[in-house]
C-alpha cells in the first residue's frame, strides 16, 4: 500500500491534485505555512480515522473534501472525506472507490458513502492482514481486539519534532492507551503472530468452550443419578396428591417408578364445559340499583307520614281554636247574609270595630284549612299504601337476587377450585417430564464420560500444537533481524554510538545501545543529530523486514522536516524558502544533509526497491536524483497546498 495521489476540494468544486511517484523518494519542499506538515494529516484522516488533526487556518478555511488514492499491488482504492461539519474536530463519514486504475472524482460526484469503519476493513482487507485477535493474559482487565490498519500509523508517520525526539520513537507514542496498542499489534504485523497460530487459538477456544459446557452436563448427569431415586419417588407422590394417579398406586423399584412417572407424563386434562357468560356482575349491578330504589321509596314514605303527622298536629290545634272561638257564631249579625239578628239588643253592638273584624276573619281562615286538611287525608293515605307496597316488593326482590348472587358465587368457586386443581397437575406433569427428559441412565453416563474424555484430549492436542508456535521466540528472532538491520543504517549515519550493538526493544519503545558495562536507551544519549539517526535506523530496518517478510505493512514512510538539525537554528531553517540557492545560503551542514536524503534515496531504489518515502521539507539540493525525486516546483505561497484565489467558507455552510 502506496500514496498514489492526494487531492483536496474547494467550497465551490474546484480541485487541486498533489500526485506522488509510488516508487523511490518524493520531496515536497517549500516556505513555511504552505501546508506540507498537513499532508500526513490528510493521509491518516482518509485511512480511517476520525479524528481531524490539520491545524486551525487556511485549510480548514478553504477545504471542502479531502481524498487520497492509495495504489496497492493490483488495486487503487479512493478514501474521500468531508471536512468535519460546523468546524468540528472529528468526521466518519466517507466516501470510497475501487478499481484497476481510480480517476480522482469531480465535486459533484462527492458523497458519503460509507463511514471509517468500513474505510479501516477494507483497506486492512486490501493489504493483507490477516484474522487475528490481540493476546491478553487473564489476569490483565484489558480486552481483546483486533488488529487493523489503523495500527500501522505508528510505524508510517514521523511528524515534526518527533523525528529528533529522544523520549519517543513512534507516532502517538506519548497518546494514553497507544503504547500498549503498539506492543500488543506490532507482533501481529510483524507475522510473529501467524494465521496459523490464530486458527489454532481459534480452534483451542472452540475446543475449551465445548470442554466446559459438556463437563456441566456430565455434573448435572451425576447429580442427576446420585439423586434419581429421591426425586422420582417425590414427583410420584406429587402426581398421587394432584390426582393424576390413584392413590393407592405403589411402584417399589426404580423401574417401577419410572413406568408410574412415564403414565403420569400422559395425562392430559379432561375438557372442561364451556363456562356460560358470568352473571355476577349483572347481578350486582342489579341488586346495587334495587337497593338504591329501597332507599328512595323509604324516604318518600318517612316524607308522607311526616306530613301526615304535621297534618294531625295541625288539626288538633285548629279544632281547640274553633271551639274557643264557637261563641261568635252567637254573635247578633248573621254570617252568611250580614243582617242583624238580635231583636232585644241594639243594631251592631261594636261589631265593626277592628278587635270584631279581626275574630271573625282568623274564624273563617280555620274553617277554610279545616276543609282543607280533611279533604287532603284521604289522597295522602292512599299515596302511603302504595309507597309501602313498592317497599314490600323491592324488599323482595332484593333476597331473590341475593340468594342468586350467592348461587353463582358458589359456582364459580367450584369452577375456580377445579381450574386450580388442573393447573397444579398440568405443574405436576411438566416436572415429571423435565424429569424424565434428564434422567440419565448407568450405560448414558459412560457414554458421556467418554466424550468427555475424548473432548479433554482435543484441548491437549491443540494446547500442544499452539506451545509449538512460540510467539515469544519468534518476535524474538523478528526483533534480533530488525536491530542488526537497524545497526546496519545506524553506521551509514555515523551516530555517535554506531559502532556499538543497537537494538530495537519492544517493551520500552525505544531503542537500547549494549555497552560491555551497561546498556543506554535513547533517552540518554544526547543530540538532536543522534536522535534523527536513531529513529531513521530504526523505522528503515522495521519496513526493511516488513518487506523481506512480505509483512502486512504499508511500503511508505512520511517524514516531516528532518533536516532541521542540520541548520544552525530554527530560525534559519525556516527562513528556506524551498530554493537551491537559499538552502545553499543557509550556512547548513550541507554534508549531511545531502548524506540523509541520499540514504533516504538509496533505501528505496536499493534496499527495498518500490519502496515509497515522502519527505516534506524546507531544504532543496542541486543534484539530479534530488530534482528528480521534487513532487512540485517548490510551494513559496504561491504555490502551496492550497490555492490562494480559492474561496473562504460561507458563514451558511459553518
Amino acid at each position: 500500500m502506496k500514496i498514489s495521489s492526494i487531492h483536496i476540494y474547494s467550497h465551490d468544486g474546484q480541485r487541486r491534485d498533489v500526485n506522488f511517484e509510488i516508487d523511490g523518494l518524493n520531496v515536497i519542499t517549500g516556505r513555511s505555512s504552505t501546508g506540507k506538515s498537513a499532508l500526513s494529516d490528510i493521509i491518516e484522516y482518509c485511512m480511517g480515522r476520525s479524528e481531524f488533526n490539520v491545524a486551525e487556518g487556511v485549510i480548514r478555511d478553504k477545504v471542502s473534501w479531502f481524498a487520497v488514492i492509495y495504489q496497492f499491488e493490483d488495486v487503487q482504492v479512493l478514501v474521500a472525506k468531508p471536512a468535519p461539519p460546523r468546524g468540528g474536530d472529528s468526521c466518519r463519514m466517507a466516501m470510497t472507490r475501487t478499481g484497476e486504475f481510480v480517476a480522482p472524482p469531480e465535486y459533484a460526484e462527492l458523497i458519503a458513502n460509507t463511514d471509517d469503519i468500513a474505510v479501516t476493513s477494507l483497506l486492512s482487507r486490501q493489504l493483507g492482514i490477516p484474522e487475528n485477535r490481540t493476546e491478553v493474559a487473564e489476569q490483565h482487565t484489558r480486552v481483546s481486539y483486533e488488529a487493523s490498519i489503523k495500527h500501522s500509523y505508528y510505524y508510517l508517520f514521523q511528524k515534526q519534532g518527533l523525528v529528533t525526539s529522544k523520549d519517543q520513537l513512534f507516532y502517538r507514542q506519548s497518546e494514553a492507551f497507544q503504547p500498549q496498542a503498539i506492543k500488543d499489534t506490532l507482533p501481529i504485523l510483524l507475522g510473529a503472530s501467524t494465521n496459523e497460530r490464530y486458527e489454532l487459538q481459534t480452534k483451542l477456544r472452540t475446543a475449551q468452550r465445548d470442554l466446559r459446557a459438556h463437563a456441566k452436563l456430565l455434573d448435572q448427569s451425576k447429580q442427576v443419578i446420585g439423586n434419581s431415586r429421591n426425586m422420582a419417588v417425590g414427583l410420584l407422590a406429587e402426581a398421587k396428591t394432584v390426582g393424576i394417579l390413584p392413590a393407592d398406586h405403589d411402584a417399589g423399584e426404580i423401574e417401577e417408578i419410572l413406568v408410574a412417572l412415564r403414565m403420569a407424563a400422559q395425562w392430559v386434562p379432561a375438557a372442561m364445559q364451556p363456562q356460560a357468560e358470568d352473571k355476577a356482575p349483572k347481578l350486582e349491578l342489579e341488586l346495587a340499583k334495587l337497593r338504591k330504589d329501597r332507599r328512595e321509596i323509604k324516604s318518600k314514605i318517612e316524607a308522607g307520614q311526616n306530613f301526615e303527622r304535621r297534618a294531625s298536629g295541625f288539626e288538633r290545634e285548629a279544632v281547640e281554636q274553633i271551639d274557643r272561638l264557637a261563641s261568635i257564631k252567637a254573635l247578633p249579625k248573621n254570617t252568611a247574609t250580614g243582617e242583624w239578628q238580635w231583636p232585644f239588643a241594639e243594631k251592631n253592638l261594636g261589631m265593626d270595630t277592628p278587635i270584631a273584624k279581626a275574630l271573625i276573619s282568623e274564624l273563617k281562615s280555620l274553617e277554610v284549612e279545616m276543609q282543607t286538611v280533611l279533604g287532603q287525608r284521604p289522597h295522602l293515605q292512599d299515596y302511603l299504601a302504595e309507597e309501602t307496597q313498592r317497599l314490600r316488593d323491592t324488599n323482595q326482590l332484593i333476597t331473590e337476587r341475593e340468594a342468586e348472587l350467592a348461587a353463582v358465587i358458589a359456582a364459580n368457586t367450584l369452577l375456580a377450585q377445579a381450574q386450580k386443581q388442573s393447573d397444579a397437575a398440568k405443574y405436576v406433569v411438566g416436572r415429571v417430564s423435565l424429569f424424565l427428559e434428564g434422567y440419565v441412565p448407568d450405560n448414558s453416563l459412560k457414554q458421556q464420560q467418554a466424550e468427555h474424555r475424548r473432548k479433554e484430549l482435543r484441548v491437549k492436542e491443540l494446547e500442544k500444537a499452539l506451545a509449538g508456535i512460540d510467539v515469544d521466540d519468534r518476535l524474538a528472532s523478528i526483533l534480533n533481524s530488525i536491530s542488526a538491520q537497524m545497526g546496519v543504517y545506524n553506521k551509514r549515519f555515523k551516530s555517535e554510538f554506531c559502532n556499538l550493538p543497537a537494538r530495537l526493544d519492544l517493551k520500552r519503545l525505544t531503542v537500547v545501545f549494549d555497552r560491555p558495562e551497561r546498556q543506554v536507551p535513547m533517552s540518554k544519549t544526547g543530540g538532536a543529530e543522534n536522535h534523527l539517526a536513531y529513529h531513521l535506523s530504526a523505522l528503515l530496518a522495521l519496513h526493511w523486514y516488513c518487506a523481506e517478510s512480505k509483512s502486512p505493512m504499508p511500503r511508505f514512510l512520511m517524514i516531516d522536516q528532518p533536516t532541521q538539525v542540520y541548520f544552525p537554528s530554527e530560525e534559519v531553517y525556516k527562513a528556506v524558502d524551498g530554493s537551491v540557492e537559499t538552502t545553499e545560503q543557509s550556512d547548513a551542514d550541507m554534508d549531511s544533509v545531502r548524506k540523509l536524503f541520499n540514504l533516504l534515496y538509496k533505501f528505496a531504489v536499493e534496499d527495498v526497491p518500490g519502496f515509497q518515502i515522502i519527505v516534506t521539507e524546507h531544504a532543496n539540493l542541486r543534484d539530479d536524483w534530488f530534482q528528480n525525486s521534487l513532487v512540485e516546483e517548490p510551494w513559496s505561497k504561491p504555490p502551496a497546498l492550497v490555492p490562494e484565489d480559492w474561496p473562504l467558507k460561507s458563514p451558511a455552510g459553518q
